[in-house]
């Protein structure tokens, strides 16, 4: 059951990039509204270009601290640099020599603070991005920025599914859509933790398959739902009918399949969802929003909506 008592979470991933995620995500986005949106893609944020949100609560997002060395109290005895098993402190400086903390390169394991000898070393927080709320075209919508070089992208995931899930238990909402990271390391688990059900968009390549795998091994360990659509399923046959046969064997649900189509780059570019676009191409164009619709059905469907 989702986090929220009334709200269905459906959560959009993929195994890797460039499959369409986000695209198909920002379509759902437009024919389930009103709805939640979060945006928890939050290493590389693009959903809120096609939905559009007005930012109206900006919070910061605080990293794990990290040691600062107190110049006074260090006497340069160079016990921190000898023990981080990171090489993340600095020397410079030769009589006598003085050591920093790189904050590239720390991991904030504060072996060194522990072991200085001379207790000359503190934690200091720092910024690593921001997450906001506001109202889009769809709905409400949480999203983040996380900063460059900056970590802990699973937590930050986990601010944002909190905030979404509020907001959608004061509006009373029917969805939270979730448009998750590609990959499967820990924001991808922060964003389908707790989720009603996860659509695996991939493509008709043998990578899409094989983080496909991944992808389902991941939900399965959480006993999340998981259906798939596969994207671009014309640009190879083969391998097509290789992920059909695959789902079958892993009684995966497939819930569409969509060819590939210059009308998701042309929306992209008008920041547009493929939805909004296609209603303003007018009769006679050969039209993707159909299927997505019929594949969207499917989706409330299976949750019982």
């Amino acid at each position: 059951m989702s986090a929220n008592e009334n709200a269905r979470t459906v959560t959009v991933i993929s195994g890797k990039g460039g499959t369409g995620k986000t695209s198909i995500a920002a379509a759902f986005a437009v024919l389930a509204r009103p709805v939640v949106v979060a945006d928890c893609d939050v290493d590389a944020a693009n959903l809120h270009l096609l939905l559009a949100p007005r930012a109206e609560q900006e919070t910061e997002f605080m990293a794990m601290p990290i040691p600062e060395i107190d110049r006074e109290r260090c006497t340069s005895c160079g016990e921190c640099h000898r023990l981080c098993p990171y090489d993340a402190i600095r020397v410079t400086g030769e009589d006598p020599p003085i050591f920093e903390v790189d904050p590239l390169s720390c991991e904030a394991c504060m072996v060194c603070k522990e072991f200085c000898p001379e207790k000359a070393i503190d934690e200091k927080d720092r910024l690593a991005g921001h997450w906001y709320v506001g109202e889009s075209k769809v709905g409400p919508m949480v999203y983040a920025h996380l900063g460059i070089a900056a970590e802990n992208s699973g937590k930050l995931v986990t601010e944002v599914r909190k905030a979404a899930s509020e907001v959608a238990r004061k509006n009373n909402s029917r969805f939270i859509l979730v448009d998750g990271p590609p990959g499967i390391g820990c924001a991808v688990i922060a964003s389908l933790t707790n989720a009603d059900m996860v659509v695996a968009v991939t493509e008709a390549t043998q990578s899409g398959l094989s983080d496909l795998k991944r992808v389902h091994d991941l939900a399965s360990h959480f006993g999340i739902p998981l259906n798939l659509i596969i994207n671009k399923a014309d640009l190879n046959a083969e391998v097509t009918e290789s992920i059909r046969e695959w789902a079958r064997g892993a009684k995966v649900k497939i819930v569409g399949e969509l060819p590939y189509h210059p009308a998701f780059t042309l929306a992209m570019v008008k920041g547009e969802t493929i939805v909004e676009w296609e209603e303003k191409a007018g009769e006679g164009a050969e039209k993707i929003t159909p299927a997505l619709k019929k594949i969207w059905k499917r989706v409330e469907e299976d949750l019982g909506a």
